[in-house]
């Protein structure tokens, strides 16, 4: 993968919702730009993070699946959404 987190959260094991909960303070601590990669072992987050993009000012330039562990990348926005 070319991209280039600025972070990296690793959530494997973490259950429902925990994974998203932590990529939102993860992404907090962010500038708009910058990137979070997120691992993940909760087949859960990979609907979740498609919601939160989707409803969010984030870009998810990139997600997959490697067995039973899942990786996004997902780029904070600018502002809040509206």
């Amino acid at each position: 993968m070319a991209l280039q987190p600025d972070d990296l959260l690793d959530a494997r094991g973490l259950p429902c919702p925990l994974p998203l909960l932590k990529a939102k303070q993860a992404l907090s601590q962010l500038a708009p730009g910058q990137l979070l990669e997120i691992i993940a072992t909760d087949a859960g987050s990979w609907r979740d993070f498609e919601t939160f993009v989707a409803q969010s000012t984030h870009e998810m330039p990139a997600r997959e699946e490697r067995g039973d562990v899942y990786h996004y990348w997902i780029r904070k926005g600018e502002g809040r959404p509206s």
